[in-house]
């Protein structure tokens, strides 16, 4: 066991945030904090990092073992590039190498018992290195970097002018090469395209650490834990199994739990029946019956009644008509800012019904896109026709629809004037605003609670082609599971922009996929993507720019001959070439070995001239070592 949590208590005044909560973590484990927005997930990591104090209760971290924190919002200011900053995760090595060297130089100069003495030293300090991968850390730094979503260019940056998601992302990186024993992790997918998230994925699986992740994203739970923490109502739970065991054995729990709590409320009524009649009795055997039974039913421990948590966010999306059957057709559009291309030449169709999702790395214009068809901006060519009898209702992940200046309350009667006050507060009640909270003014709210007038206001719309940019931005899992049924009910055209792959693949009948400036298109939710987009993207490479190409389950396309051979020849080469490297790799490592032997000999060590050629011979084999691990990842991915 790694880390351990007793009997945990902590309170913000009358908020309960855990009530003698209990959990622990094993070495190499991977789990999941989980619960719903506000539930304590953070405040209990920075509990364990000794940020916020408990109010009772232990927290054990194993005698001599590391912990890494990576929280939401990042203070870069430190005036280092990103390859620096990152850099620095890597001291320790750096300072090794350092050391190494200048025992090389010295080295040269010296003879006897010295010499001995200090090739020790340099014999310790090389296998520390060795140990610690010192020769492929500058790989595994670049290798991160690239891992989320950096390129080469972004490395000169510096820090001090990164938004707040990219400082994040240097964050994260760095707390990776550190290495810690224990990673806690608070929402780390936040600002990661689909491409970094998957590598981020395949990295903590492999991670030799315990793992303690705060997500609301459910399918990168299920791709990484073998345990969940939940956080309800001061309560925690510990669950084995990843997300989906989770939701499973959740649901049976608080069927057994609701059994118990109406077989017991069906006993009490049966009691209180059973009382009321002996009294009716009015006799004295009878009310000292009576008065017994009333004594057993008191000093009966009640069972709490499960909260269903999903009747308190209320999500309804209805079309007020029905719209042709072709509802948006794009034309050969294109859109670039300056010498930044997004798209181009691109053309698709969407009929009615379809749940389109798009999906793309971050700046490929998917945002870009929704806001053209929302004419909040421009294409620079090309044009886009929508059907007969159309009405768009759009959710916009930077709220621009909303007025920051506005109440809540203002926001919806003003756009809806036909509504009275009751029928908007009972609206803005199904979206947990209730009270004086209606009158709160929206800069003052959440990311989530913005979230939820925006999709008040979608509702309200009674729109027939939704348009959502990232709509699960912000929401907890509950409130995702709550809009995912909305959508999957909804009669009407979807179109929408997002990363969580969970929700596309509940929600989606179709993916287009931005990459290289134009659309893929595959008829599908995205396991049938994640199925087909390598054979597609192969298939792809071999067609001219301007095509949409699809994929699609019942005609499923064959690359030609020609592809094939193509596709077979480069992975031959590749092999040979691996193949060849690994060879070169092991001529050089033996070599290496055979220096440090023949450097502790005294012909050798004796022998300044030798000593230096050996020398020289090992810095160049460590120059060349470097090269071909850096050339074999390259392969190897």
């Amino acid at each position: 066991m790694i880390l351990a949590c007793h009997n945990l208590n902590k309170a913000f005044g009358e908020q309960i945030i855990v009530k003698d909560g209990s959990f622990h973590i094993e070495e190499h484990e991977k789990a999941a904090l989980i619960g719903l927005n506000g539930a304590g997930k953070s405040t209990i990591l920075k509990m364990i990092m000794g940020e916020l104090p408990a109010d009772d209760g232990e927290i054990i971290l194993a005698k001599g073992k590391t912990i890494g924190y990576l929280s939401q919002h990042q203070k870069l200011e430190s005036g280092n590039t990103i390859y620096e900053e990152v850099k620095i995760a890597k001291s320790d090595i750096i300072k090794l190498e350092n050391q190494i060297r200048s025992i090389e130089i010295e080295l040269k100069h010296l003879k006897g018992e010295a010499l001995e003495k200090r090739l020790q030293t340099y014999h310790h300090l090389t296998a520390s290195f060795e140990r610690a991968n010192g020769y492929a850390y500058e790989s595994e730094i670049i290798g991160v970097l690239k891992g989320l979503g950096f390129s080469e260019e972004d490395f000169k940056k510096s820090v001090d002018t990164l938004s707040g998601g990219q400082k994040t992302r240097v964050s994260l990186g760095k707390l990776l090469l550190t290495k810690p024993d224990i990673l806690l992790l608070d929402e780390p997918t936040n600002h990661l395209d689909l491409n970094s998230i998957s590598w981020l994925e395949t990295y903590l699986s492999n991670y030799p650490g315990a793992v303690l992740i705060v997500s609301h994203d459910r399918y990168f739970l299920n791709r990484v834990v073998t345990k969940v923490i939940e956080v309800e109502q001061g309560n925690i739970m510990m669950f084995l199994g990843n997300y989906t065991a989770f939701a499973q054995k959740k649901s049976l729990v608080r069927e057994a739990k609701l059994k118990e709590y109406m077989k017991q409320q069906q006993e009490i009524k049966h009691q209180e029946a059973v009382i009321e009649k002996l009294r009716s009795f009015n006799r004295e055997k009878s009310i000292r019956r009576a008065e017994s039974r009333e004594k057993m039913l008191n000093k009966m421990t009640l069972v709490d009644k499960p909260t269903d948590i999903n009747s308190e966010f209320h999500l309804s999306l209805e079309p007020s008509c029905i719209s042709g059957n072709d509802v948006l057709t794009v034309e050969h559009l294109s859109k670039s800012f300056d010498s930044l291309k997004l798209f181009q030449d691109i053309s698709f169709e969407i009929k009615r019904g379809e749940h389109v999702a798009v999906i793309g790395d971050n700046g490929t214009g998917k945002t870009t896109l929704l806001k053209i068809l929302n004419e909040v901006q421009t294409a620079d060519s090309g044009i886009f026709t929508l059907g007969t009898n159309v009405h768009i209702g759009y959710y916009d992940q930077e709220h621009h629809v909303l007025h920051m200046e506005k109440t809540i309350f203002d926001e919806i009667s003003d756009d809806y004037p036909d509504l009275t006050n009751t029928q908007i507060r009972n609206t803005l009640a199904a979206f947990l605003f209730t009270g004086d909270d209606v009158y709160k003014q929206i800069k003052d709210l959440s990311g989530g609670e913005r979230g939820r007038v925006s999709l008040a206001k979608l509702m309200l719309s009674e729109a027939n082609f939704l348009i959502l940019d990232e709509p699960t931005n912000h929401l907890d899992i509950t409130s995702k599971e709550i809009l995912e049924k909305a959508l999957n009910d909804y009669s009407g055209t979807i179109l929408y922009v997002s990363h969580d792959r969970y929700f596309i693949n509940q929600t989606a009948t179709r993916i287009l996929d931005l990459v290289n400036h134009t659309f893929v298109n595959y008829i599908g939710n995205y396991d049938y993507y994640l199925e087909k987009k390598e054979e597609l993207t192969a298939a792809y490479t071999n067609v001219n720019i301007n095509n949409t190409f699809t994929i699609a389950p019942e005609s499923e396309n064959k690359l030609d001959w020609k592809a094939q051979k193509e596709q077979q020849a480069k992975e031959r080469k590749r092999q040979n070439d691996l193949r060849k490297i690994e060879e070169k790799i092991s001529v050089l490592e033996t070599r290496d070995s055979e220096i440090d032997d023949l450097m502790t000999q005294e012909e050798f060590y004796t022998n300044s001239v030798k000593c230096r050629e050996l020398s020289e011979e090992k810095a160049n084999i460590i120059q060349e070592l470097e090269v071909l691990y850096e050339n074999w990842e390259k392969l190897a991915e």
